[in-house]
């Protein structure tokens, strides 16, 4: 099977399970996005989300977070992996974007990855679920989930995968897609076993006909 048309396959058999996929991320504003995006890093969607009620009612935006003392924003995150750092970046991120960005989280990736603690990753999530870019951001399940299927081969880097991904996703749909892998990989493609029973792609999927069928 030709690379274009097991996208096609694989896009048209998401658009029909899951048409509304979104970030599990609760969030009312684009700053609050930004935090639970580098607060999720190597941590789950749960934790950070049973966390972020409690940092956003004392630091709602920028201007508030800018002014916090690192140790206290580490209090509302020490729940959470490697809160040192990260209550280093949610500061000093802050005072970035009210001192270049007039306290408004920027739109362009170039830009996002100018605030300490945002990498291509978390840029691209804020670019395509905020700004409805054309940007894929890969994540361990987007990285895995990709491979696995076949949609990526030979890719080393979140970069490679990245750039084989968008090649052949009609970029209307790039920020949809960027859900779909993630939930499936959360889900069903998870990483030590994979639900294949449970998954509509076998049809498909590189990993089950050379793995699992045989």
């Amino acid at each position: 099977m030709k690379k274009a048309e097991l996208f096609n396959k694989v896009i048209a058999y998401f658009e029909v399970q899951n048409p509304a996929a979104a970030t599990e991320l609760h969030y009312t504003s684009t700053f609050e996005l930004l935090v639970s995006v580098v607060l999720s890093a190597q941590c789950t969607d749960k934790r950070v989300n049973l966390t972020t009620p409690a940092l956003f009612k004392r630091f709602p935006d920028a201007k508030a977070m800018a002014k916090a003392d690192v140790d206290e924003v580490r209090g509302y995150i020490k729940s959470i992996s490697y809160p040192n750092s990260k209550a280093g970046y949610l500061v000093r991120g802050s005072k970035v974007i009210m001192e270049n960005f007039d306290g408004q989280v920027p739109a362009t990736v170039e830009e996002l990855t100018t605030i300490p603690g945002v990498g291509r990753k978390t840029a691209n999530v804020i670019a395509s679920v905020v700004y409805n870019q054309p940007k894929m951001a890969v994540d361990t399940h987007v990285f895995r989930v990709a491979a696995r299927i076949g949609l990526t081969t030979g890719a080393k880097t979140p970069l490679q995968t990245e750039l084989q991904l968008i090649k052949y996703i009609p970029e209307s749909k790039i920020p949809l897609a960027h859900h779909w892998l993630i939930l499936h990989g959360r889900y069903i493609c998870i990483a030590r076993k994979p639900l294949c029973e449970k998954c509509g792609l076998t049809k498909w999927c590189k990993y089950y006909n050379s793995k699992v069928a045989k």
